[in-house]
């Protein structure tokens, strides 16, 4: 049976469950090439899912106006559930987050925490932080703070558009992940002060949007923020005082979210925790839960934790909580791999018809060739399977790199991904090979979380390195994603380490989704071969 998720306000996207398991999942700025963007995500599931007349129950998050407002993709929607008995479900938009975050893991029992930048429930009161209790095939809520009594992800917004200047946002994507790459370069306590009292007592008027704030990016025309326009002027003044606002701002969010698991756990002793919602993306905070409380045991953070895997939240809380089906069973992980995987006919027409002379490509080249090119230190994008869900490139819309060279993260920075020199780069690896390299033996398969490399091994892989000794690490089993697991095997026996440079296949824009967008990013930028893994093509650059 069908029972399809769909969410039409910002990080537009549907997904499709086939018995309780997610098959699909679309995200609509993968689509359109625009970061964030909200949508009509039903006009968007017709289009793309062939076998739309056999769902049966929908399910979309609150408010409900997101979906109402497409009145003919909501009537469509109507006629199919009526044809086949179903019914369509509105779920809370935080509610559908612990859904996910709980039902997408292997864990009988756990407290669930949602954090994110607000969003609606069932009376339609605004909250950005849920307390949830999850067993076997249930969640309960615990506990709904009011929106400005704990509102995280607001403050970051705010501060990332009004005090550093950056995107928060669509069309450009949201770039709290250049606040917190800077913060490893700053100064932890000197505004620490300033930024607790942002995110405690004056969470109200630091969250708040400015009167005349235009709509869309942030292209300089921004009023100025009547809280935070002081802090604007220093971030202005040199790269050091951003560092230091930065680090400050992390160093706050940090010591909040510690007090609120203490709160918690205090309350409900939990070894198991779930976490969702866009702020559980601050990788650096999550990685440090297990430091503050041993006693917890599990961290675990969906593939898609942001508001788009709130369709998946949606489906998967009908699917067990209302249909009272069982949980499934997770051979390892639930898989981030729901996208369209495309057939080698579709890749060879859009080679052939992009083709204009700036590039050429090989077929049938074996993995052990592209082997070979990693380790002469050449840039190679590859592209295969279904695309994955969520922030995080996971091997299947990947740019790969040699993690040994000193050099390799100003390189893809500066000609590649033509971003800030400080922002890093993340480490793929064997999950059998964590405890060698990592104090910790962790799961972590979605690139979610941070750890610290051992001492003794960390100066083999410069380039996937932070600057205080950590990587926010990709684990990878062979359940996970056969493939990429054999690369990373075979990576290992030609250069004698089990990790890999992997980033996102973009450029400042959405993630890599066809065929076509990848020829377009490769010629765009200098990274080195693109490598279709499904099809064995290898697509190199002309002169």
């Amino acid at each position: 049976m069908y029972l399809a998720g769909f969410w039409s306000g910002h990080d537009c996207s549907y997904c499709i469950l086939k018995n309780g398991i997610p098959v699909v999942h679309n995200e609509y700025e993968r689509f359109i090439r625009e970061k964030e963007p909200a949508g009509d995500s039903l006009k968007f599931m017709f289009e793309n899912f062939s076998d739309k007349e056999e769902i049966k129950h929908f399910a979309t998050c609150f408010p409900t106006s997101k979906a109402t407002q497409y009145e003919e993709s909501f009537e469509k929607a109507k006629e199919i559930t009526n044809k086949n008995n179903g019914t369509l479900y509105a779920v809370g938009h935080h509610q559908s987050h612990a859904a996910n975050a709980f039902f997408s893991s292997n864990l009988d029992e756990a407290t669930i925490i949602t954090l994110d930048g607000g969003g609606v429930e069932h009376n339609n009161s605004p909250t950005a932080c849920t307390i949830y209790k999850g067993k076997q095939n249930k969640i309960e809520n615990i506990h709904t703070f009011i929106l400005n009594d704990l509102n995280i992800g607001g403050v970051w917004t705010r501060t990332t558009r009004y005090i550093f200047n950056l995107q928060s946002g669509w069309p450009r994507g949201h770039q709290a992940g250049s606040v917190m790459a800077m913060a490893a370069f700053g100064d932890r306590e000197k505004y620490f002060k300033d930024f607790i009292k942002m995110l405690t007592v004056d969470n109200r008027i630091s969250t708040a949007k400015p009167p005349g704030q235009p709509k869309g990016a942030n292209v300089g025309t921004d009023p100025k923020h009547p809280y935070l326009q002081k802090y604007r002027e220093i971030a202005d003044k040199s790269e050091q005082d951003k560092f230091d606002l930065a680090a400050s701002l992390q160093a706050a969010t940090e010591h909040v979210l510690k007090n609120l698991i203490k709160q918690v756990t205090d309350q409900i002793p939990t070894k198991n925790l779930c976490l969702s919602g866009g702020v559980v993306l601050n990788c650096v905070a999550i990685g440090k839960i297990k430091d503050w409380f041993p006693f917890i045991e599990n961290v675990y953070i969906p593939p898609a934790p942001h508001d788009g895997g709130l369709p998946i939240g949606a489906a998967q809380f009908v699917w067990h909580q209302v249909l009272d089906n069982p949980r499934i069973q997770w051979k390892d992980n639930s898989s981030p791999y729901l996208g369209k995987t495309y057939l080698k006919k579709e890749i060879e027409t859009a080679l052939d018809e992009n083709k204009s002379g700036n590039f050429s490509f090989e077929k049938d080249v074996e993995v052990s060739h592209v082997i070979d090119l990693l380790d002469s230190q050449k840039i190679i994008s590859v592209f295969g399977g279904g695309s994955e869900s969520g922030r995080r490139a996971l091997g299947n819309r990947s740019i790969l790199a040699d993690p040994r060279s000193d050099k390799m993260k100003e390189l893809i920075n500066k000609k590649v991904k033509h971003r800030q020199w400080y922002r890093p780069f993340a480490p793929s690896m064997l999950r059998e090979k964590v405890s060698e390299w990592f104090v910790r033996d962790d799961d972590s398969p979605y690139m979610n979380i941070v750890m610290h490399f051992k001492d003794n091994v960390k100066d083999k892989v410069p380039a996937v390195v932070h600057k205080d000794g950590t990587a926010r690490v990709q684990t990878v089993t062979k359940n996970d994603n056969e493939w990429y697991y054999n690369f990373l095997k075979a990576w290992e026996t030609k250069s004698n380490v089990p990790i890999i440079l992997n980033t996102s296949f973009n450029d400042r824009e959405p993630i890599c989704e066809t065929p076509e967008h990848a020829i377009g990013c490769f010629l765009r930028t200098n990274i080195d071969y693109l490598y279709f893994y499904d099809a064995k093509i290898l697509v190199s650059k002309n002169g």
